[in-house]
């Protein structure tokens, strides 16, 4: 098989569940870890692994991220790897309680960080995500070529980079995202181009139901993208 004709799959997880008693948008900030629920998660999936052909494991340096990695890396022998590209995305309202029905729309000094949901206004700009996790995927996809790599990373960058691929508009309804806990949105590449994206739930049944984007399971189907 030629260079350009080889098959490489990157999968591109999402961290599992955080212990945060608090309710605060942690984002960044450093000490958040997986609760006990979210590394029997990072287990579950690492089993659902253990048979495929992954040759490199790559987190986002937060603590979450690097926790979920860890038995997938081990179950295959792996150095887990690092890469800064693969962070959660900047929010202004990090550290702080933001969601529906705790007020923050009712605070004047948000407003400014609500007025223009294209870009966002309010964190980091969609574009931005997509530049840096499509090199992040890029990156994983050299160091597995012709084999398979993990990518540990978080539910928005996630969302994003999946919208940039199956070409839809990157601002969206948050509550609509398909990335679920300990999800994996898996992209195949035939030489450096992506050829299609599916999306599993290995952990479906440990992910609480509130939490869940769908009543139904998520198929495993991939979309394609031609040859």
């Amino acid at each position: 098989m030629s260079a350009g004709s080889e098959l490489t799959v990157v999968h591109v997880m999402r961290h599992g569940e955080v212990e945060n008693p608090e309710g605060i948008l942690y984002g960044r900030l450093p000490d958040y870890h997986l609760s006990e629920l979210g590394r029997q998660m990072a287990d579950r999936v690492a089993e659902h692994l253990a048979t495929r052909d992954i040759t490199h494991v790559v987190a986002s340096p937060l603590d979450r991220a690097q926790e979920t990695a860890t038995p997938i890396a081990k179950e295959h022998g792996l150095e887990l790897a690092s890469d800064a590209r693969l962070i959660e995305a900047g929010n202004v309202f990090e550290g702080k309680t933001f969601g529906v029905g705790d007020g923050a729309l009712k605070k004047p000094e948000n407003w400014k960080h609500l007025v223009n949901p294209f870009k966002p206004s309010w964190g980091e700009p969609y574009v931005e995500q997509v530049v840096r996790m499509m090199g992040a995927l890029d990156a994983a996809k050299d160091a597995a070529r012709g084999h398979e790599a993990v990518c540990v990373s978080h539910q928005l960058p996630i969302w994003i980079v999946r919208s940039f691929v199956e070409k839809r508009r990157l601002w969206h309804d948050p509550r609509k995202r398909q990335c679920t806990l300990a999800s994996l949105t898996t992209f195949t590449y035939r030489g450096d181009k992506i050829v299609s994206v599916g999306y599993t739930e290995p952990a479906r049944d440990l992910v609480p139901a509130h939490l869940l984007a769908g009543a139904k399971p998520a198929k495993g189907k991939a979309k394609a993208y031609g040859a």
